[in-house]
């Protein structure tokens, strides 16, 4: 069965994000297990909240509670930019993998499932919904039983056709007598899953909006999280107490208008940062005075902390070499469709890995740089990323991303790589070789992981770049010197199914510019 990497809240790749601290979101906590453990409560439960309002934390923390209950019956977090998680399509053969694993009962009419349609695991969301989830909870011979599955952040699934079909089939779920699933599911409050819940019935779902919480209320909890997670500071770095004071936080509260975003990424500039804590501190505190709007206090600190973290204060000569270095860096980051570790970025770019490392390392506030560099880096949330694309909102032209222009580059990146590709590049010992013959270490080798992710998304970089002739100029060189070349890559590292659709779209695409020019 094939599954989502990243996708279960307890997955080894989550293991360093947050769950809500005790003491905090108390009530809003209560109110979803009540609505778990209610016989007669709708369906569907429909947390919805801006971005930094912390959604995928109060996710985690339901998710670990009901698992410690053993009332999870699946979890799948959504994640934009991240492959297999960015993504339907394999949503709901990672959900079936995990009710299998926790409703053990379910194993023989899953997998019997399978044995009976063979063609299944590539059929479409309603065959796999129907064959491999709703069918085998129906049949289920055991005593009743209400089990949670629970859904994060469903706008970042990355087509909203199929969000709205994942909200209509989920709803069939109401209907299930003897194995009741309820589904929690958190998302932004987006036009799209908005007509997704008005097309179903209203007994099926309740909703919750986040950013409707008293401000008190949340003042609060974000009071609370500044002042356990600043004090063990004072220790670490011998600093008087009270450190900070009362008003020091009053003023981090006011600053963050709501957001826990606002606050967890202050935190970590706080702590992280190239200066000791107090220092810091100030630097956030003596910032531009504060604005109206919840988003204008979250640019500011992005803003305060890009401008410090990647120029510094001591007053670089060649500031615009930094700048452009950022670009290429967090730029490639931020717009790519899967995440790689630091090495591998660096050779997909084709610049020296300690140009790579110095820049990453500079912002460890907003993205996640893992201590294994066999680890993917990725951004600590999405908020970071809309910052840097709006030019509205990213307001020092030093740090705003060209998305159109990183992705023409990032596709010509890609072509210099498949140009790399030739005839039997594995040196195979004769055709018809099966892939499960050739050993694992063979293919990373003479397709390294850069090489790979230029073979399966060249076409989506090209797709969303700049449309100029030379794009057209490069693919046309593509096909008359590297297509084969490229195919057998594609089929070494197992997407082939994908270059078939990849080759339609370029076909479309190819017939659009066609008449253009």
């Amino acid at each position: 069965m094939p599954c989502a990497e990243g996708a279960a809240h307890n997955d080894w790749l989550r293991r360093h994000e947050d769950h809500c601290l005790q003491g905090t979101r108390v009530e809003l906590r209560k109110q979803i297990m009540d609505w778990c453990d209610d016989p007669n409560s709708k369906c569907i439960f429909w947390l919805n909240g801006m971005a930094g309002t912390g959604k995928s934390t109060i996710s985690r923390t339901i998710a670990r509670e009901l698992a410690e209950k053993k009332r999870l019956a699946a979890s799948f977090f959504f994640t934009r930019g991240k492959k297999d998680v960015s993504h339907s399509g394999m949503f709901f053969t990672t959900i079936a993998a995990q009710l299998a694993t926790s409703l053990p009962v379910l194993r023989t009419s899953i997998s019997g499932a399978i044995d009976n349609n063979a063609q299944i695991l590539q059929q479409g969301p309603r065959e796999q919904w129907n064959q491999l989830i709703l069918n085998p909870l129906k049949n289920a011979p055991t005593q009743s039983i209400q089990l949670v599955v629970v859904i994060d952040a469903l706008d970042e699934c990355d087509s909203m056709q199929d969000i709205q079909l994942i909200l209509q089939l989920l709803e069939e779920a109401k209907d299930l007598a003897t194995v009741r699933i309820k589904i929690f599911l958190t998302s932004r409050p987006e036009i799209p899953i908005f007509d997704g819940f008005r097309q179903l019935s209203g007994k099926a779902y309740q909703d919750f909006i986040l950013h409707n919480i008293p401000l008190d209320t949340v003042n609060a909890d974000i009071s609370t999280f500044f002042l356990q997670k600043l004090s063990p500071l004072k220790a670490k770095h011998g600093l008087e107490t009270p450190w900070p004071d009362e008003q020091i936080i009053a003023q981090l509260v006011e600053r963050a208008a709501g957001l826990f975003i606002y606050a967890a990424t202050t935190l970590r500039f706080i702590k992280d940062g190239i200066d000791g804590p107090e220092e810091q501190l100030s630097l956030v505190l003596s910032a531009t005075n504060p604005p109206l709007s919840a988003t204008e206090h979250l640019d500011g600190i992005y803003t305060t902390l890009l401008q410090h973290s990647v120029l510094g204060k001591r007053g670089y000569q060649d500031c615009g070499q930094l700048a452009r270095r950022f670009k290429q860096v967090i730029g490639s980051i931020v717009v790519m469709f899967n995440t790689m570790p630091a090495r591998d970025l660096a050779q997909l770019l084709q610049i020296p890995f300690k140009m790579v490392s110095s820049t990453l390392d500079s912002l460890r506030s907003v993205l996640n740089v893992p201590e294994d560099e066999s680890q993917p880096v990725r951004l600590l949330h999405l908020s970071f990323r809309d910052f840097l694309l709006d030019s509205q909102r990213c307001s020092d032209s030093r740090f705003q991303i060209d998305e159109k222009e990183r992705h023409t580059s990032l596709f010509r990146k890609c072509m210099e790589h498949i140009s790399q590709l030739q005839e039997n590049i594995c040196n195979l010992w004769g055709p018809g070789v099966l892939i499960t013959e050739i050993p694992d270490d063979t293919i990373q080798k003479c397709i390294p992981p850069h090489v790979q992710y230029a073979c399966r998304y060249w076409l989506d970089h090209c797709r969303l770049g700049n449309p100029v002739e030379e794009v057209i100029k490069t693919i046309r060189e593509f096909l008359e010197q590297h297509f084969l070349h490229w195919l057998e890559g594609l089929s070494l590292i197992g997407e082939i199914s994908n270059g078939a659709h990849m080759i339609i779209a370029l076909e479309e695409i190819l017939s659009v510019s066609c008449n253009a020019h």
